[in-house]
């Protein structure tokens, strides 16, 4: 039953329009993509709607909009910290801190951001990330990953693998980056080759990061 019900949602479409405006209607996204998520969660009331048509006896099933938390409301006026969540798939880093600056290492180059940033999504290459509290500073070194900022001074970093720089041994590094060195020169596929140039990437970055 929940297959048949499956199909019959996937199979229905709107019935297509003669008018210009009806076929720019059609064209027209349901849902507008931003950055900044709304203060109050909409409902996906189409898709309820179509399964209470399909299955009528059976409550419809979460979608992932059912479990974020309601974004808050873009201030009136720009506060004075930003609240950044830093997570990790293992961990959460930082959960709503509030400070007064981060600086991640984007692929574009070094982005800071403050209160009243204006939305933004950037792609994170190896490199360090500094977290500014006053005048304490945390650094970490982040692997790879997303930073999602949003216009109510909320930001959103998500990273594959990071660690405080002041945990990284340096030796480790530099016989890191001699490894993958002479990989690169002894790889004798594209595919080995590609692989070991990640890691000396990886190790190059670690390496700027400690010495710079």
């Amino acid at each position: 039953m929940f297959r048949h019900a499956a199909k019959n949602l996937l199979l229905r479409r709107p019935v297509p329009t003669t008018s210009a405006a009806g076929a720019a209607a059609a064209r027209a996204p349901s849902r507008t993509f931003s950055a900044d998520a709304p203060a109050a969660q909409t409902a996906d009331a189409g898709f309820v709607e179509a399964w209470k048509k399909v299955v009528p006896n059976i409550d419809p099933p979460k979608t992932p909009l059912s479990f974020m938390e309601p974004r808050p409301a873009t201030p009136a006026s720009i506060p004075s910290k930003l609240t950044v969540n830093f997570v990790l798939p293992y961990a959460s880093e930082l959960s709503k801190k509030e400070v007064d600056m981060v600086i991640v290492p984007a692929t574009t180059g070094e982005l800071g951001v403050l209160p009243g940033h204006v939305a933004t999504i950037a792609e994170l290459k190896p490199g360090v990330m500094s977290v500014h509290d006053g005048n304490e500073v945390t650094k970490y070194f982040v692997s790879s990953g997303f930073a999602f900022v949003h216009a109510n001074s909320f930001a959103d970093i998500i990273a594959v693998e990071a660690v405080p720089l002041d945990r990284i041994d340096a030796s480790l590094v530099q016989k890191g980056l001699a490894e993958f060195t002479q990989k690169v020169n002894s790889a004798s596929t594209d595919l080995e080759k590609a692989e070991a140039q990640i890691g000396v990437d990886v190790h190059s970055a670690l390496n700027s990061a400690l010495t710079g």
